[in-house]
């Protein structure tokens, strides 16, 4: 299933609680603007390459448009689209003053030097420029991104609009960025899962956990949730999957990816395949990598009581229906993975007033913001008597489609 179909799905099961017209369906599906441009890259030997760069602008009703640049062999105007419209309605669920936009380069960057990954990064920032700005259209990081390319862009836009730091998040620290950012999203996650089991009286330090994917998200995920005393049995990566019945010793799992690449060769754990995580024998499955990993095919293999979404769109909608029919509780990335968003948000407010916070306060203002999402997107589940996915978008859409109407033709 394509992205933009799951997604559409979800959007058209809210849209009918909430009873919208066709007219105002397609109003709120249609993106504000689509980009799409050449990049042409000169590379270290002297040849051209030339990579298709996009950026897709969803919506603007609740403010300025935000959304991460990720640059990926299998980026396409599918994928960026989807998740350019995901990130409207994450930002309506988290309640915070944006719409949505998504970029990305159909490009490996690991097939790049440093210098052609500035040179690309500069070439794309060239390109957008002119539809992007703090108070228009807000790029981060994302997969394949970091935070020394989005110095690159912010540097590069400084030569056609003057230092302007808001322009893009998830920037270094000395060119204005936000401490606490780096773990933002994994620390949003484990919020959000201290929300979800305070509700069943339950304790992170009560379940067993598998990681699909040990990038950022997931040693973040992993490193808080081992610090509250959760028990991570299992994680994978695009090399495969280690597991450990008794719990990986998670700091010196840490220490080894970073120091080696991955996790393979990590002692006192046994190998297995990476696609049969999901159906490891936990308590919770985190799947926080790449989209559309959890379909109808294999949704029937997961034991796990708890999802927690730390990717963009892990699970497509025929796969919703089948984990429904197994009484497995989601809980959806627009709100499981919004803790990303929420401190990129600190950080440009933290740039338009240029007054920047500490860790601690960071970290405080983002518990409240995932404790007062929580509140509302329960409320809203209690109040349709639904699953947390169908809550989370009629919370979203609702609140797009009445700013949208407030704001008028």
């Amino acid at each position: 299933m394509k992205a933009t179909e799951s997604g559409a799905r979800n959007f058209q099961r809210a849209a009918d609680i909430l009873g919208l017209e066709p007219s105002i369906r397609q109003r709120l599906l249609t993106p504000y603007r689509e980009v799409k441009v050449e990049c042409p890259l000169l590379r270290d030997d002297g040849s051209v390459a030339t990579f298709v760069g996009y950026r897709v602008q969803h919506d603007q009703s609740r403010g300025p448009m935000k959304g991460g640049i990720r640059f990926h062999p299998e980026a396409d105007e599918d994928e960026v689209t989807a998740l350019a419209t995901a990130m409207t309605w994450k930002t309506a669920v988290a309640g915070l003053p944006y719409g949505g936009a998504k970029g990305g380069i159909a490009v490996d960057p690991a097939t790049l030097s440093r210098s052609e990954l500035e040179r690309l990064s500069r070439v794309f920032v060239q390109r957008l420029h002119d539809v992007i700005g703090p108070n228009v259209d807000i790029p981060g990081p994302d997969m394949g991104t970091n935070a020394t390319v989005m110095g690159w862009m912010a540097d590069e836009y400084s030569k056609y609009h003057g230092w302007t730091p808001g322009v893009v998040t998830g920037k270094p620290l000395d060119l204005g960025g936000s401490e606490g950012r780096v773990a933002a999203t994994g620390r949003g996650l484990v919020l959000g899962a201290e929300c979800l089991f305070a509700d069943e009286h339950r304790l992170i330090s009560d379940f067993t956990y598998a990681i699909q994917g040990f990038g950022n998200v997931g040693i973040w995920a992993a490193r808080l949730i081992h610090e509250r005393g959760g028990r991570i049995t299992a994680v994978s990566d695009v090399t495969g999957a280690l597991r450990n019945p008794h719990g990986l010793d998670v700091t010196a799992l840490i220490d080894h990816t970073r120091q080696n690449g991955s996790i393979q060769g990590f002692p006192d754990a046994e190998p297995f395949t990476g696609a049969d995580l999901i159906a490891e024998n936990v308590d919770v499955l985190i799947p926080a990598a790449l989209g559309g990993v959890i379909t109808r095919e294999n949704a029937h293999r997961i034991r796990a009581r708890y999802i927690l979404e730390g990717a963009n769109g892990p699970t497509d909608a025929d796969a919703d229906e089948v984990l429904a029919a197994q009484g497995i509780i989601v809980l959806p990335d627009i709100f499981a993975n919004a803790g990303g968003v929420t401190v990129s948000y600190f950080e440009w407010v933290q740039n338009l007033q240029n007054y920047y916070w500490d860790e601690t306060r960071v970290n405080e203002e983002l518990k409240r913001t995932i404790q007062k999402a929580w509140r509302d997107l329960r409320a809203t589940a209690n109040e349709l008597a639904c699953d947390l996915r169908t809550a989370a978008y009629v919370l979203a859409v609702r609140r797009v489609w009445r700013a949208t109407e407030q704001r008028g033709s």
